[in-house]
């Protein structure tokens, strides 16, 4: 356990780090190109700042700066007009952005790329300085001639020069020796210090490369901290426009294969309140024309249909493993309470979808919002007022804390395993969870199955009502026959309501079949979780398969 945690813990931050990497090149990249033409239109204004320069006169000159200035200022208002359309089209193209992009990571992309690298030796290391020559040093000394040495003095004088040359020339290759031993330690210091570079780049590409086959590996395996590994890669280094928050969070389902992403938004402040500019000569001001508020929730509705829906696609593209089956995706956002100041997260839109329903839609040509609610999403009537909706799964339920026989360590022991309950036990212990949920609950029979039959009643007015809960102490994925039996048993008892829970998870079609119903689908983290609420500690092993 942990391995797996610690081999997590590395993948994840591997991940997240190659996914910021490419997030960042990519903003920085636009950033660029914002800049080129910035320095486009500061350019134009010197060159039009130098055709003052072609004014001599008084008059002449300050007429040109009259109308240079108002220029200015029309450009000013023009450029405003500019950058305000370009960001409303990056905010329409937030869904057709992504389309023309292949959201698959290829593990091959997180290995190491760079050469290793290379040996730089200083000019001066390279090549030895040249070596003294005695002839250099003895070239000068000239023997006297035959009569020259009969005068005093004369054979004398040459010996001693003759000392003197050879002395200066075994003082220059003693210091030419020792200038080259020097080049030679520090040239071999510079050659071990780039073989030790290499050998820890090596080692560094090489870690690498294990990371990413156990990676893969565990991926490929269905290993629920690995593909939560992977989606949150592949959702970091999607880019948006600037003012979007990139907050997000994942939980996998591997009994349903289902994926479940708590998405922050962007607040309603994301459209720009301005409709467009214009110069006005008499205030000498540039005033916006104000934005319709009309548009503004329309646009904004148009953002938060094209994040949940550009999310959805981009997890079922880059599913590369097929471990996903479904996608719920949640969207808040962060705002204010103005009745009472404090922070809140209403979530503004939630939409569970099927790998096969999703495939069905041709995301270039579909209306947003339409497609949203043919999928039976829940999305906010006013969403730049933060109106709440209901996800259709909380994301703190969609922790499936199951563990493997093997994964069993000490300080789990007290808590009870649901698995080993008797039929009548997991009755009560389902009957008694609701109650202190606040419904009036009644067991009515239990099945063969180890399953429980209970009627409850919700007894708020106007949202309360008779509601059907069936309980399925299944280690196999629940299908749709038992989403079916649940919705006959509402129809016959008339309830308002059922809630099918589960040990498990569920398939596809089960999660097909209850859209659009007043059906309630917990799966096992979700019951671990209502159990952990009213105080009961509780886990779920399965027993080991011959």
């Amino acid at each position: 356990m942990a391995r797996r945690g610690s081999v997590a813990g590395i993948i994840m931050a591997m991940a997240r780090e190659s996914a910021r990497h490419q997030r960042i090149a990519a903003t920085n990249a636009a950033r660029q190109q914002r800049d080129q033409v910035r320095q486009e239109r500061q350019l134009e204004r010197k060159r039009r700042e130098s055709e003052r320069e072609y004014f001599r006169t008084k008059r002449e000159a300050e007429k040109a700066e009259k109308t240079r200035y108002l220029e200015d200022r029309l450009q000013s208002a023009n450029e405003s007009n500019e950058d305000v359309q370009q960001y409303c089209s990056e905010l329409q193209g937030v869904l057709s952005h992504t389309l023309s992009i292949d959201d698959t990571i290829t593990f091959k992309s997180l290995l190491i790329a760079e050469k290793p690298p290379r040996l730089s030796i200083p000019k001066n290391l390279k090549e030895p300085a040249p070596q003294p020559q005695e002839d250099e040093y003895l070239r000068t000394i000239v023997a006297p001639g035959v009569f020259a040495s009969l005068w005093p003095g004369v054979k004398r004088s040459y010996e001693q020069a003759l000392a003197n040359a050879r002395h200066d020339y075994a003082t220059a290759v003693n210091a030419w020796n020792a200038s080259e031993l020097k080049r030679l330690q520090e040239l071999t210091s510079v050659e071990l210090d780039h073989q030790k570079a290499v050998a820890q780049f090596e080692q560094k590409k090489a870690n690498r490369a294990a990371e990413v086959a156990s990676f893969e590996a565990d991926y490929k395996a269905g290993d629920p901290d690995a593909v939560i590994a992977y989606n949150t890669m592949v959702l970091e280094r999607s880019v948006y426009p600037e003012g979007f928050p990139k907050n997000f969070s994942i939980a996998f389902t591997q009994a349903s294969k289902q994926l479940i992403v708590e998405f922050e938004l962007p607040s309603a402040s994301v459209i720009p309140s301005a409709m467009d500019f214009r110069y006005v000569r008499a205030s000498d001001s540039i005033v916006g024309r104000p934005r319709k508020q009309s548009e503004i929730r329309d646009l904004y509705r148009d953002v938060v249909a094209s994040v949940a829906l550009r999310t959805i696609h981009e997890i079922f593209e880059s599913d590369q493993g097929g471990h996903i089956e479904t996608v719920c995706f949640n969207g808040y956002v962060r705002t204010i309470d103005l009745a009472t100041g404090r922070d809140i997260q209403p979530h503004l839109v939630s939409v569970r979808v099927t790998k096969d329903r999703f495939s069905e839609i041709d995301l270039s040509r579909v209306d947003k919002a339409t497609c949203l609610r043919n999928l039976g999403a829940q999305v906010s009537r006013q969403p730049d007022e933060a109106v709440p909706v209901k996800p259709i799964v909380e994301f703190n339920m969609a922790d499936a804390r199951f563990i493997d026989q093997t994964d069993l360590v000490s300080g789990l022991s007290s808590a009870m395993n649901l698995m080993e309950l008797n039929p009548y036990e997991f009755e009560q212990l389902v009957a008694n969870l609701f109650g202190q949920m606040g419904l009036e609950s009644k067991l009515t029979r239990s099945s063969r199955d180890g399953g429980v039959d209970c009627v409850a009643y919700d007894k708020r007015p106007v949202l309360g009502g008779k509601v059907v809960i069936q309980a399925k102490r299944y280690r196999h994925t629940v299908g749709v026959s038992a989403v079916r039996d649940l919705y006959g048993t509402m129809m016959n008892e008339g309830a308002n309501k059922g809630i099918l829970v589960t040990t498990s998870g569920y398939g596809p079609d089960a999660f097909d079949f209850a859209k659009d119903k007043p059906i309630e689908l917990i799966e096992g983290g979700g019951l671990l979780y209502l159990l952990q609420e009213v105080g009961v500690q509780a886990r779920i092993i399965f027993p080991e398969t011959a």
